[in-house]
């Protein structure tokens, strides 16, 4: 967070520092007002920049066996720019090396963790443990005890990317 800050402040300064020489080859010719606007454009745009680059940013900070099964992109009215180019702000992680099958009577069961990454003003990271009954296409949320969270089932599309990686 800090760093990002840090880094936007010197993306404005060389922005600034960028606009003061062009003003000093042209003779002062260019208005004093373009080394101010070029500092504020250069803070701005790094920031986007930053923005668009978290997504492959925080994927390649994954361990090995974590697989992307899902994410979101968004627009949002403060960030006028999403609306022609939506960011993805939201991402959920499959922790392969948690993944345990069993083979029951009610049908094939995965075990497994999902981490739900979302970018907000500080990065927000929740992981839980889910059960899969790869056989009806049903999920349900685990809490700490592995005990199933009432009111957690859900369907799950055969069709679906977590579908597919769970229950090969």
């Amino acid at each position: 967070m800090v760093w990002n800050l840090v880094a936007t402040v010197f993306a404005g300064l060389g922005a600034a520092g960028i606009a003061m020489i062009l003003r000093t080859l042209t003779r002062k010719k260019l208005p004093k007002w373009i080394v101010p606007a070029a500092a504020g454009l250069g803070m701005l745009g790094y920031s986007i920049y930053n923005e668009y680059n978290w997504f492959e940013f925080k994927t390649s900070q994954l361990p090995e066996g974590s697989v992307v099964v899902s994410s979101e992109k968004s627009s949002m009215i403060w960030r006028p720019w999403t609306f022609a180019f939506p960011m993805t702000d939201t991402f959920t992680v499959l922790d392969t090396n948690s993944l345990t099958h069993q083979v029951t009577e009610a049908g094939t069961l995965a075990q497994f963790v999902l981490y739900n990454f979302e970018r907000s003003y500080t990065d927000h990271v929740q992981h839980s443990a889910h059960l899969m009954n790869c056989d009806k296409g049903e999920m349900v949320q685990l809490d700490e005890a592995r005990n199933m969270v009432p009111g957690s089932l859900e369907q799950v599309e055969k069709s679906a990317p977590l579908m597919a990686r769970v229950c090969r």
